[in-house]
């Protein structure tokens, strides 16, 4: 039987491999296209008749992975019809210098399934299980803390939240410190951190802040599988990224999306591949037994949440296995 979520493994772990082969190198252009070229190539040898609805940019910014390109292997005499939103290398930079938390990220649905968002910046609250219904983006930010440590059942100074650190976040950054709760800035990586909050145990607590909209959308699918929330709402730089917005069909640009929203489909399928280590993931481990990856593979029908090892071994007479 066909199954999509470990063909969509497929894809994210290609392109983890291809771009840690690029890791240190101090090129984030050169780790960027490594896994560009590679989930292309590798969703050409999926089942699916498939859409980008999230990718690289405009056909004109971008060689593959454009939005409305069309992949799969349309030959296949029953091809499974799907959206798809990619970011091939989340944390380009933080490949690039070995930093941690970098991934590689693809959501996939039923035609409609995850929302076009425009490439601007979305402002955003991310929060597990335990405190979904209990924030407002535009709630203050003490007043938002207190309901996630009300529903935590712990004090607001226990609580980490994660922030993009950029001066766009001056002023949430001090709310947060004057609230009592502690920060953990990140320089690239708001879709990791986003998923790191609805599990249990990475000790991010909540996201705060503004960061991309095609990252919102792809965080949403990755909630709807783990019972989290994020509300997001798109923030316009002025009037032609407003026309823009309205020409793609968003007639209220000052609306607060919420989970269901941004990732209505009825089928969803979430992967994502570490490429270096970070919270959430292991990055890739090249040894000379094999390539080692370590994965998050999610479906919201059926409920399913699998964190999955790999080793492609070496074709070789004496290669071991071995328990990591």
């Amino acid at each position: 039987m066909f199954d999509l979520s470990l063909e969509m493994l497929r894809v994210v772990e290609d392109a983890a491999i291809a771009s840690a082969r690029t890791m240190g190198m101090g090129d984030p252009k050169l780790a960027d296209q490594a896994a560009v070229e590679s989930m292309r190539h590798c969703l050409d040898t999926v089942a699916i008749d498939g859409t980008i609805v999230i990718g690289e940019g405009e056909r004109d910014e971008a060689p593959m992975l454009f939005i409305g390109e069309k992949v799969g292997a349309h030959s296949h005499n029953d091809p499974v019809t799907v959206d798809i939103a990619v970011d091939p290398l989340e944390g380009t930079n933080l490949c690039s210098t070995g930093g941690a938390g970098a991934i590689t990220v693809l959501a996939a649905s039923e035609r409609g399934g995850l929302l076009h968002a425009p490439d601007c910046y979305m402002e955003k609250i991310v929060v597990g299980p335990a405190a979904k219904g209990a924030v407002d983006l535009e709630a203050p930010v003490k007043h938002n803390l207190k309901a996630i440590a009300r529903r935590l059942q712990r004090g607001v100074d226990d609580l980490v939240v994660v922030v993009l650190d950029r001066p766009r976040h001056e002023k949430l950054i001090a709310d947060i410190r004057e609230a009592g709760a502690r920060i953990r800035l990140i320089s690239d990586g708001d879709l990791s951190a986003g998923i790191a909050a609805a599990v249990a145990g990475t000790g991010v607590h909540a996201v705060m802040g503004s960061g991309g909209a095609p990252e919102g959308v792809l965080t949403a699918a990755a909630l709807r599988c783990l019972n989290g929330e994020i509300l997001g709402r798109l923030v316009v730089k002025d009037d032609a990224q407003k026309e823009r917005m309205q020409a793609m069909g968003i007639s209220d640009v000052n609306r607060i999306y919420t989970t269901p929203e941004l990732a209505p489909g009825q089928t969803l399928v979430f992967a994502a591949c570490g490429v270096t280590d970070g919270n959430l993931l292991q990055g890739v481990r090249f040894t000379g037994d094999g390539v080692h990856t370590q994965s998050v593979v999610m479906t919201s029908t059926p409920a399913r949440v699998r964190f999955i090892d790999t080793t492609r071994l070496e074709n070789k007479p004496d290669v071991k296995v071995r328990f990591r």
